[in-house]
Parts: C-alpha cells; structure tokens; sequence
C-alpha cells in the first residue's frame, strides 16, 4: 500500500525514490512487524490470561512442563498480524508471488487456529480431527503448488535445483505440484511439531525466514543470479519483504517467548510459520537447502516418525520421548541448555545452506 503512495510522491518529489529499494522496503519490514509485535504483545497476553485461554501439559511429559499449564497460547495470532500488516505496506501488491505466500500463510493459519480453538476454548483434547487438518493443509498446499505451475513463465521455475552442483537441474514436469505440496506441508508440521520449548522454534525460523530473504534478493537480481549461477526469477525479490516481516514479528514474539515463556504460539502459528517457509523455498527454487537450514525442524519430525514406526513395529520405542527436544529433556538436560544448543545448530546449518551459494 505504501508503495504505491510512495510511488505517487516520487513523482513530484525525488527524494520518495529511496522507497523503490528493495533492501530498504525490507528493512522498514523488519521494524514494522517488530514494532507491531513488541506494542501489541502484553495486551495479548493480557487479553488471552483474561480470558484464561491457557496451554494444557501432557503428564506423561518432562515434570518441569507442569509448571507451563495456563499459560496463555494462541499468540501466533499476533505473529501472523504483523507479517500481513508489514507485508501489505511495504510490499508490492502487484506481485503475484506476494499474494501465494500470503494466502498460503493465512490458511495454513486458519487451519492452526481451528486447532488451537477447539482444543483451548471447547476444552476438545483431539482439536481439529487429523483428517480435517490435512484435508485443509493439502487444500493450500495443492493450491499453491497448481498456481506456481500454471503461471510459470519459464522452465527453471518448475525445475529442481541439486545444490553444490554447478548445472544440475532436474525437470519435475506436472511432478513439481506433488513435490511442492510435500515441502509446503511438510516444513508446516516439521515447524508445528519442533514448537515444544519456549522459543525452540520460533528464533530457527527468524534465522531461516533471514536466509530466504538472501536467497529471495540474489534471485531476483539478474546480474547476481547469473554471477552464482543461481536460477534468475524476476519478481522473486520482493519476497524479501514477507522474510523481512517474518524475522521482525518473530523476533517481536521471541521477547515474550523467551524462556520463561510469557506465551505461546500455538499451532496458528507454528503451522502458518512453516508453510510460508516452505513456499518461499519453493518459489526461491531452493527446496533442498530449506532441508538443510531448517536442520532441527527435519531432526525433529524424523524423530517422531522414528518413534512411532519403531512401537508399532516391535514394541519398543527408540527414544525416551519424541520430538528430540522431550528425549533430552528427559535425559537431564535443563531445558534452556536444549533450546541454546538446537539453535547453534541452526545457526550452523543455515551459514551451511548460504555457503551452497559459491560452492558450485
């Protein structure tokens, strides 16, 4: 919207064109959705201990959770308000990659609130039924996948890039909508099951939404995709404004998610937070290196999968609780010494995953 007025003004008034940059856009991004974040913050958690919109604690869990139980969830609504405001201001609304991950990002969380909803408020411990949940997450992740197809305007765009390799390209053809709704709900419900821990897996999110935004930048520049040798994906970076929101709004969050949490994200958040990873990576065409980056969210969900194929087949589970982050819990460690440790890995993973872009 922003945009568009400082358009106007540039007009008759030369000094408006510095609102054209995308680096600045992106960087007035950040601090708009942080303001937002950090200014509306304790009225949430206000707002939802008033009306006692509290989390519930499995007892089968690490003991030092019970303490957790009532504090106030849902707060991912705040997350996804910020990153729509911010994106709407300083985006170009004319971009047709801004609206898909908008979009995405509003049903996936739409979907979380559901959840959150029934389980919180109607005090329903099964939430949303697990089919209606993915009926609906595949409803936004075929959606999405289908249009990014559809509109292609070139064939990189539906290609999968092997990363490190120079000129390795693979043609995905009609198998790209398959392959993109995979990564689209799978980095949601990678992002939804890592959420176990006060600010586990918000801040991993920030480090990957920032690296994206790289990504995103590099990609839509001609001259620096050609100098990596990086696909060229014109209008790709204005992406830079969405992870630019991303990593404002997360970080606005993680000053009340910090251990002690004041408040949680709840699945409107952590849902919504991994499928707009996971359609950026898609339209950025670095899928594998979201693999790579957001290391513990794959950790986390392999984990779970693990456990469960491991009990129902021999009856024996493989770790003292899943995702990870319970097993070492349970092992002693203090949990915001899990919580350190799992983001110096992501911050290793994510400088691993930008390395790929001169390591061809």
């Amino acid at each position: 919207m922003l945009l568009l007025l400082t358009d106007w003004l540039a007009q008759h008034f030369s000094s408006f064109t510095v609102f054209s940059y995308l680096t600045l856009r992106g960087i007035l991004g950040v601090l708009t959705a942080l303001a937002i974040s950090l200014m509306f913050g304790p009225l949430l958690i206000r707002t939802l201990k008033m009306k006692q919109i509290g989390q519930s604690v499995r007892d089968d869990g690490p003991q030092s959770h019970l303490s957790k139980a009532g504090t106030p969830t849902m707060g991912g609504a705040l997350i996804l308000l910020a990153i729509m405001i911010s994106s709407l201001l300083w985006g170009d609304l004319t971009n047709r990659y801004v609206w898909v991950v908008l979009i995405v990002t509003f049903i996936f969380g739409a979907v979380g609130w559901v959840d959150d909803y029934r389980m919180v408020i109607e005090k329903n411990s099964r939430g949303l039924p697990a089919r209606w949940k993915y009926f609906w997450q595949s409803v936004g992740g075929i959606g999405a996948a289908v249009f990014l197809y559809v509109t292609a305007t070139s064939p990189v765009e539906t290609q999968l890039i092997i990363p490190v390799f120079k000129d390795v390209a693979l043609e995905m053809g009609i198998f790209y909508i398959v392959f993109t709704y995979f990564v689209i709900v799978g980095s949601s419900n990678a992002v939804n099951l890592t959420d176990g821990l006060d600010g586990l897996a918000i801040l991993p999110t920030v480090m990957v939404a920032g690296a994206l935004a790289i990504f995103a930048y590099l990609s839509g520049h001609v001259q620096f995709a050609n100098y990596l040798n990086i696909p060229y994906l014109p209008g790709s970076g204005e992406l830079i404004i969405i992870c630019g929101s991303i990593v404002g709004a997360g970080l606005g969050f993680l000053w009340f998610n910090a251990y002690p949490a004041q408040v949680f994200m709840g699945d409107v958040g952590a849902l919504a937070l991994g499928a707009a990873l996971g359609v950026i990576a898609v339209i950025v065409r670095q899928e594998l290196v979201l693999l790579i980056m957001g290391g513990v969210f794959v950790i986390e969900t392999v984990s779970v999968i693990l456990q469960v194929a491991s009990f129902k087949l021999t009856g024996r589970r493989i770790f003292r609780m899943a995702p990870l982050h319970h097993h070492f819990e349970l092992k002693g460690w203090p949990e915001p010494r899990v919580i350190v440790r799992f983001w110096i890995i992501t911050v290793v993973l994510v400088l691993i995953g930008l390395a790929t872009l001169k390591v061809r």
